[in-house]
């Protein structure tokens, strides 16, 4: 279908369950990508289930995945963006 198009086709991802990887959309012929709130409810997520983890088992496991001060303060302070290097 798109291929049969004449303007560049955009995708909204970040839904659940659709698991397709920029490699994959492009192959398809997919131009763009938004992601719309998705980023928003990853990170709601995350809250959620740490608020279940010290309500529910009293433990503080959560924050090994925490961004730690330095790599958010790193990120906001770059006027290109550059993202930290994952732990």
């Amino acid at each position: 279908m798109v291929g049969a198009l004449e303007r560049p086709v955009n995708v909204l991802m970040g839904l659940q369950g659709v698991l397709l990887s920029f490699d994959e959309l492009r192959a398809m012929g997919v131009r763009r990508v938004s992601v719309g709130g998705s980023l928003a409810r990853s990170a709601l997520g995350a809250f959620l289930r740490a608020a279940h983890e010290i309500r529910d088992q009293g433990t503080f496991t959560y924050t090994k995945e925490a961004a730690s001060g330095s790599e958010l303060n790193e990120f906001f302070a770059t006027a290109e963006r550059k993202w930290p290097t994952p732990r």
